[in-house]
């Protein structure tokens, strides 16, 4: 873990700096420096706070909190993630109204509880293009808004804590476009409009990597998408709830596991989060041979390639006006 923060923080880190200090004369080492850091931010965002916010990078809670600031340092909020990740993902795991990893905009369609439209025959095509722009939002305006419906909610606190994470939300998002994006756009000798696409290069780099990875664990063919009770509840054990919505990918690769932060190993992490990554594979054995023992549900694509395509099918089928699912089943 030690090896992969050095690595991953360097990545997003070091071509900043040389893009700060002025050494890049070229366009293309613009560009490459910028999607070079976008891998960073993916690697950061998967290897790094993931396991920090969840708790499980170490035992030591400072090491844990010191690093969840990771994900303020990429333009997003560990607060706001903490609370629709840890909190609403995790414990209502594609449950329409409750998972916000499902609470897309009306023009996509991530489960058969909402209402269809025409739009959505379409969104397994244009799916890609929302996923590599959709850190874009995030370091503009999703995390004040996720921040106030949570205040809403009642999961924030009082409105003197409210007011003080909108503030320090503002500063750090304000922090990252300075070194991001207003200094290069001072300092370089390219125009604005050139600077400007090498940024968003860096984003949808970093959009694309972190939406395939996470969206292709849940949004699958196989998966159950229940619907909640008059009285809010859903009548199924929690940990057969989580087997039964969450998929594995690629669990022979090493190098690829090791390079998203393990979450290719899903089911493990969903039903363990305490745990950090590096335990999954190992894990993972004694978990299917125990779903295998009780007729549970385990769900693991052989390549992440496979999963993509699964992933692009149930996209379509979801964009369907009929079909054959049953929304309380799949």
């Amino acid at each position: 873990m030690v090896l992969k923060t050095i690595l991953m923080l360097s990545l997003f880190i070091v071509p900043l700096v040389l893009i700060n200090i002025g050494v890049v004369d070229t366009v293309g080492l613009l560009f490459v420096l910028y999607i070079a850091a976008g891998f960073g931010m993916a690697g950061v965002g998967m290897g790094v706070m993931h396991d920090a916010i969840h708790g499980s990078y170490s035992k030591n809670k400072s090491v844990n909190r010191l690093l969840s600031y990771s994900m303020n340092l990429i333009g997003a909020n560990a607060d706001v993630w903490k609370i629709q990740h840890n909190v609403l993902h995790h414990t209502y795991t594609n449950i329409d109204e409750a998972d916000d990893d499902i609470n897309t905009p009306p023009f996509l369609r991530f489960t058969p509880n909402r209402d269809w439209m025409k739009v959505h025959r379409f969104q397994h095509i244009y799916i890609w293009f929302f996923y590599s722009i959709s850190t874009i939002s995030w370091i503009t305006t999703k995390d004040f808004v996720r921040m106030h419906r949570y205040y809403k909610m009642g999961l924030v606190g009082s409105n003197s804590v409210y007011r003080k994470k909108m503030a320090q939300v503002a500063i750090w998002k304000a922090m990252y476009y300075v070194y991001a994006l207003v200094l290069p756009l001072i300092f370089l000798p390219f125009g604005p409009g050139v600077i400007l696409l090498a940024f968003l290069s860096m984003h949808m780099v970093t959009g694309i990597c972190i939406s395939a990875v996470f969206q292709t664990a849940h949004i699958m063919p196989d998966m159950k998408f229940p619907k909640m009770a008059e009285d809010g509840m859903i009548n199924t054990d929690w940990s057969i709830h989580q087997l039964e919505t969450t998929a594995n990918y690629s669990p022979n690769s090493k190098v690829f596991s090791w390079l998203i932060g393990g979450l290719n190993y899903q089911v493990e992490h969903h039903l363990f989060p305490n745990i950090c990554h590096v335990h999954y594979p190992k894990l993972s054995k004694i978990v299917k041979d125990t779903a295998d023992e009780y007729g549970i549900p385990y769900y693991s694509h052989k390549t992440f390639a496979s999963a993509l395509v699964q992933h692009t099918r149930k996209l379509r089928n979801l964009g369907q006006e009929f079909s054959t699912e049953s929304p309380l089943m799949h």
